[in-house]
């Protein structure tokens, strides 16, 4: 069972964000959907900066959920193509940042493309060690708890594991974050105050921060404020 003390707040080890808010930034200024992302993009790039310059060490966003299947098509094809683009292009960059990339979330049902540009860059930047960036693309949080409570299944009913062997590293040892420690704080852009199916279990003691700002418009500014609001609070896991 994992152990978790009070500890005072500081700069978060991990962050993880909701990048939400690009549609609606685009209607405001009159702009396709598709501009949105495209900005959004920016945003991401501005923010693993940022991040690099306040210390934070793993940084994980929420790029495509599995509720996003139903959007329109064109939306889709063109927010995957420029992912496809961001993992080609950037590589260069990311790797001489230090930044290790990893994608999480299912791959089975992405264009080919995207998932061979995302294999190419988690390849190269797999020795970077400065900082670790996990983009959740096609993910849910209930996917991967169903996935985990299979694989477990799995193990017991071929004898590997016991079923009171079932403990909490064991859940998070079958999870897509595996590995990974649990976020610090969960920031979410564009004013909702949800999750939206995002790191369920990783989250459960993860602190909040909301911001009105649409993901397009995010900055060090905003990720600075985050920061300063998670080091007033003081974590005590429940006790």
């Amino acid at each position: 069972m994992i152990e978790r003390a009070p500890v005072a707040t500081g700069v978060p080890r991990h962050v993880a964000i909701i990048m939400d808010g690009n549609r609606r930034w685009a209607r405001t200024h009159g702009y396709p959907a598709l501009e949105g992302h495209r900005r959004g993009m920016e945003a991401l790039e501005r923010t693993i900066d940022a991040a690099q310059r306040t210390g934070i060490t793993m940084l994980t966003v929420y790029a495509f959920s599995e509720e996003n299947w139903s959007r329109e098509g064109g939306e889709v094809f063109g927010l995957f193509g420029l992912a496809e683009s961001f993992a080609r292009d950037k590589a260069a960059s990311l790797a001489a940042r230090g930044v290790r990339v990893r994608m999480i979330g299912r791959r089975d049902r992405l264009p080919r493309g995207v998932v061979e540009a995302f294999r190419a860059l988690e390849d190269r930047t797999v020795s970077c060690t400065a900082m670790t960036l996990t983009i959740a693309v096609d993910y849910g949080a209930r996917t991967e708890l169903r996935d985990a409570c299979r694989a477990l299944a799995r193990d017991v009913a071929d004898g590997r594991l016991a079923p009171d062997q079932i403990d909490e590293d064991a859940i998070a040892g079958k999870l897509w974050t595996a590995g990974m420690p649990d976020p610090d704080l969960v920031v979410r852009t564009g004013g909702e105050l949800r999750l939206s199916n995002f790191l369920l279990y990783q989250c459960a003691y993860a602190e909040l921060w909301s911001t009105l700002e649409p993901w397009p418009e995010f900055d060090a500014a905003t990720l600075d404020r985050a920061v300063d609001a998670y080091a007033t609070r003081e974590r005590r896991f429940g006790r």
